[in-house]
This record gives structure tokens, C-alpha cells and sequence, in this order.
């Protein structure tokens, strides 16, 4: 096995660290968009909310005798978004438990 090594880019490392060259620590401009656990529940909410709007679309095709969506499809997009909405539900619920029991905590 071939094993070659890339010369070690000091500018690069402390700029991946979040500091200048001098040592000293970058300004920031905020938090960093799009990570953590904000953008994961904002996408998981966004995926419920995808699911219902098709359901409730292929609800409304079956009721106007559409040919082309079946009466199974629509059930199953149906049981698909309520699931989805009664996990966010507890999710939300253990959410909002766990806020009342830190904030219940004695400092």
C-alpha cells in the first residue's frame, strides 16, 4: 500500500480552528447557519408538513375522480402523515417536559 503525505498547511489548520495566524481567535459573525439540532427539527417538521400537503392532494384527486390515484395510495399517504404528526406531537410534548423540568431545577 502506497501511503503518501500531504505537506502540513499551517494557515489552513488555524484557520479550521477558528483563529487567525497570530494565534488570536477569528471575529465571528454568529452562529454557524445550518447545523445542530434547529436545522434537524426544521427539517424533520418540514418532512410532516410535505407529507400532510400530499396526502390532503391525493385526498382531493380521489374525491374529484381521478383515474389515476387509487383509493389505496391516498389511504396510505394518509396513515403516512398521521404517524409523522403524532411523532412530531411527542416529540414536541418531551420537548416541552424537559424544558419544565430544567427550568423547575434548583440553582
Amino acid at each position: 500500500m502506497n501511503v503518501t503525505l500531504k505537506p502540513f498547511d499551517f494557515a489552513q489548520a488555524v484557520a479550521r480552528a477558528g483563529l487567525g495566524t497570530d494565534g488570536v481567535p477569528l471575529a465571528k459573525a454568529g452562529p454557524v447557519q445550518g447545523t445542530g439540532f434547529q436545522k434537524a427539527l426544521g427539517q424533520a417538521l418540514d418532512a410532516v408538513s410535505r407529507t400532510q400537503n400530499d396526502a390532503e392532494s391525493l385526498q382531493r384527486e380521489v374525491q374529484l375522480d381521478n383515474p389515476t390515484v387509487s383509493l389505496e395510495q391516498t389511504m396510505v399517504a394518509m396513515q403516512k402523515a398521521q404517524i409523522g404528526f403524532s411523532a412530531t406531537l411527542q416529540v414536541r410534548n418531551k420537548l416541552v417536559q424537559a424544558y419544565t423540568d430544567i427550568m423547575g431545577m434548583q440553582v
